[in-house]
């Protein structure tokens, strides 16, 4: 497995995703985030399983946030699931996650990156992301509620 291990200010950032603590990825997404309540721990673990994954720690090993990239690795990747946990906000990490993140070796030379944000735009503008240049190009199927059914997994 090809890692990338960074350490700073008693965190750390690693793509090693035997160091994922999925409980807590699944719990934040589930409960916490906006775009992913009730998702289902297999849907977290499969996800988990075919993207490159980014992990925040604190120096304890306690994992304080979490992003995910899928990519082809040549042409085009999409960021999603970027959470700091709160009691960690405002300390630098998030800016630090997306330095890391632009700089892993492989998703260079991408052609195109995307992500959807409701409330976090002024972090990525700050890394270069702009709205849609022809947004008239780009189509979606978009399901915002796939997760809030009766049925809990």
């Amino acid at each position: 497995m090809n890692q990338t291990n960074f350490a700073v200010q008693g965190f750390h950032i690693s793509d090693d995703k035997d160091k994922l603590d999925r409980n807590a990825i699944h719990e934040y997404l589930s409960l916490e985030s906006y775009w992913a309540k009730n998702i289902p721990r297999q849907t977290v673990e499969t996800s988990i399983d075919h993207s490159i994954c980014f992990g925040v720690y604190s120096d304890d090993g306690s994992q304080v946030g979490f992003a995910r990239v899928i990519s082809d690795c040549a042409t085009f990747a999409y960021l999603c699931d970027v959470f700091i946990l709160d009691a960690y906000r405002k300390l630098g990490l998030s800016k630090w996650l997306m330095e890391t993140i632009h700089r892993h070796p492989k998703l260079q030379g991408l052609r195109r990156w995307s992500l959807a944000t409701l409330d976090a735009h002024g972090l990525y503008e700050q890394f270069g992301w702009k709205a849609l240049a022809a947004p008239e190009r780009f189509l979606e199927i978009n399901v915002p509620n796939i997760y809030q059914s009766t049925t809990k997994v």
